[in-house]
């Protein structure tokens, strides 16, 4: 893995900073009530310096979900090749219920605005449409010769990020009441095979 450059690390702490003086004003005042002005002046930045981090509101709000895509790659590669595929989905995503749940109110606020959000909800699913090819690889990749039809890896592959989105709609509508992992184990096994344990 290549090192990150000091400029890198300076520009991703920067947007870090940006997004989360931003979230509370989100929060507070509703998606489309804030402007790129009032985010920047909150921020004690330009408009223009706000801009050069952050192409739109919707990436804003939906930045901390940026790295999951490859998390969730990295810990389906990590599964143990002989273990059930469907519990190594289910494992495969504990990196996004992580973290939502680390701070579990930030998390629910945060889920909950994109849930009420038409911009966001669509740019949350277009974020997922790009993992799931990624996914459909590595499941190919474990099973070998004995891999499924890739149409067959893809459905799977989406049917594990829908389970999570069925956990997350859950949460949002019991207003954090339920623990979001539980959710989770109970929206994968819902689906999964007779002889399977998630």
């Amino acid at each position: 893995m290549e090192a990150l450059s000091t400029r890198a690390i300076g520009r991703a702490a920067v947007r870090d900073e940006l997004a989360r003086i931003a979230l509370p004003r989100f929060f507070e005042d509703g998606f489309e009530s804030v402007t790129f002005d009032d985010l920047a002046a909150a921020a004690g930045v330009s408009r223009s310096t706000f801009l050069r981090h952050f192409g739109s509101k919707e990436d804003v709000v939906l930045y901390v979900f940026d790295p999951l895509g490859d998390a969730i790659s990295g810990v389906l590669a990590s599964r143990p090749t002989d273990e059930d595929e469907w519990v190594s989905l289910r494992r495969a995503v504990d990196p996004v219920v992580e973290l939502l749940t680390r701070d579990p109110g930030a998390g629910l606020a945060l889920i909950s605005l994109v849930w009420k959000t038409p911009a966001l909800w669509s740019r949350l699913h277009e974020k997922q449409g790009s993992w799931r090819p990624a996914i459909a690889d590595l499941l190919a990749e474990r099973a070998g010769a004995d891999a499924a039809p890739i149409l067959v890896l893809r459905t799977r592959a989406m049917a594990a990020l829908g389970c999570l989105m069925v956990a997350f709609d859950s949460w949002v509508m019991g207003e954090g009441s339920d623990d979001l992992a539980a959710l989770t184990d109970t929206t994968f096994g819902s689906l999964a095979p007779a002889d399977s344990t998630t």
